[in-house]
């Protein structure tokens, strides 16, 4: 055994007992002897193999050979193994060769939707909606830093004191970002916000009573007939994760064309147009905004424009598209109520010109935005679309809203569930006659419709 005086670890219990009882998970092969045999083993493989020529053959053969060269070295250290330690030093190592060393587990467990790094010594994740400490540990914050460099490497990006804020995304289209020393006070911060391979449809999201079926029905017809929505919400509210269900609505015979920071939609149709920005070089040069990107956007003959995220002055153009014959664009912005997000919006706008009254503001939004669709993070975890509202127009300097549907809190349970329901405000939107313009009738039943969560 590598560590013989090392306690048997008692039966782990279940993450939920570990949070009720304030626990964090045990630790794990964390002493410094194991993390340096590790690494030994590490540095004698990367001296023993060949990784240019390993370049050019076939993964899983890659993985075998490059598996089967670590066998033999640690049959030729002194350290007695035993076949569960070999194989969990094996998987380790190749983590570190292959993948993205100690996070690699993380990534690979689906029930894993956030992985957040505070320095090499702490590693929590989040799983349904709730926190939990993992037993994950770096060797130190040079460690750490060696991962983070290698997923900014891969889309092209860097992190360095000159630069020491970085977005960036996984090969699966997890979005990363990562914030190191000196703004780091205490070690390299690293933020993964997971995206499922399969992406939620709208069905998976009824089926989760994110919303009702009369809601979904709603947001349907809406997006056939091209309406322009904003989906507004709080950090991990699942608005990437609804924009991407409502995506599914949309014509594939359409020309879509996504601007993002980070490239994370995973819209399903065949013919979509994907920009990403760009930061700037070394010189600090060459740096290409949302905002030059959606400019540039429009003389790309696009029938949807897909935003990711609207946060800064690029909120101008993209009510500029939306009055200007893109109906039935989509975006998101971070708002904690709709009212909220219509106030967003004409700061935004006044950050493009400062010049441009309130009322001018007012009014392109008006005009432009039909529906605001507010997602929400509830105490236990659950994401649910609290709002469905439409912008109505203007009643003197103000910007009129109407709630169609709303999610009502009636309460916990002692579980600390959220209990409520979604129902309808009775309310039959002014859009109505653009949806029956489209040729889409929805039943009267719908904006009566109450269902109990």
């Amino acid at each position: 055994m590598i560590f013989p005086n090392e306690p048997k670890p008692a039966e782990n219990p279940s993450w939920e007992q570990r949070l009720l009882k304030n626990q964090p998970r045990p630790k794990v092969n964390a002493k410094p002897e194991y993390q340096e045999f590790k690494f030994t083993l590490h540095r004698k493989l990367l001296d023993k193999i060949n990784m240019e020529a390993l370049a050019s053959i076939d993964n899983h053969r890659v993985r075998a050979e490059v598996r089967q060269a670590l066998i033999s070295l640690i049959d030729n250290e002194p350290t007695l193994l035993s076949s569960m330690e070999r194989q969990q030093i094996c998987d380790e190592v190749l983590d570190e060769v292959f993948g993205l060393g100690p996070l690699e587990p993380l990534l690979q467990d689906p029930t894993v939707s956030d992985i957040l790094v505070n320095g090499h010594k702490q590693v929590y994740v989040e799983r349904k909606g709730l926190l939990e400490l993992t037993s994950v540990t770096f060797r130190d914050d040079g460690h750490l830093l060696r991962i983070i460099d290698k997923i900014v490497s891969q889309v092209g990006r860097r992190v360095d004191e000159s630069t020491p804020m970085v977005d960036a995304r996984l090969t699966d289209g997890s979005r990363v970002n990562a914030i190191i020393p000196p703004l780091a006070v205490d070690g390299p911060l690293v933020s993964i916000r997971r995206f499922s391979a399969d992406k939620l449809m709208p069905d998976d999201l009824v089926q989760r009573k994110a919303m009702s079926t009369g809601m979904m029905d709603l947001l349907e017809a809406c997006v056939k007939a091209k309406l322009n929505i904003i989906i507004a919400g709080g950090t991990g509210a699942g608005k990437t994760t609804l924009l991407n269900a409502l995506s599914y609505f949309i014509n594939p015979k359409e020309r879509i064309v996504t601007i993002e920071d980070a490239a994370e939609l995973q819209l399903k149709q065949p013919h979509v147009a994907r920009l990403e920005t760009r930061p700037p070089n070394l010189e600090g040069q060459g740096a290409v905004r949302q905002r030059e990107l959606l400019v540039n956007s429009l003389r790309m003959r696009p029938d949807r424009i897909v935003v990711g995220e609207v946060r800064g002055a690029e909120a101008l153009d993209m009510l500029q598209a939306m009055n200007t014959g893109h109906d039935g664009s989509l975006t998101t912005i971070h708002a904690n109520t709709p009212r909220d997000a219509v106030s967003r919006l004409e700061v935004m706008v006044s950050l493009a010109n400062a010049s441009m009254q309130l009322i001018s503001i007012r009014q392109q939004i008006a005009s432009a935005v039909h529906i605001l669709v507010q997602a929400a993070r509830l105490s236990d975890g659950s994401r649910r679309v609290v709002n469905i509202t439409e912008v109505t127009g203007m009643e003197g300097e103000i910007v009129t809203l109407q709630d169609i549907f709303v999610f009502e809190k009636r309460g916990l349970t002692p579980e600390g569930r959220v209990v409520g329901r979604f129902a309808a405000t009775g309310i039959r939107p002014k859009f109505h006659e653009k949806l029956l313009a489209a040729g889409i009738r929805l039943p009267p039943a719908l904006f009566d419709e109450v269902l109990e969560v």
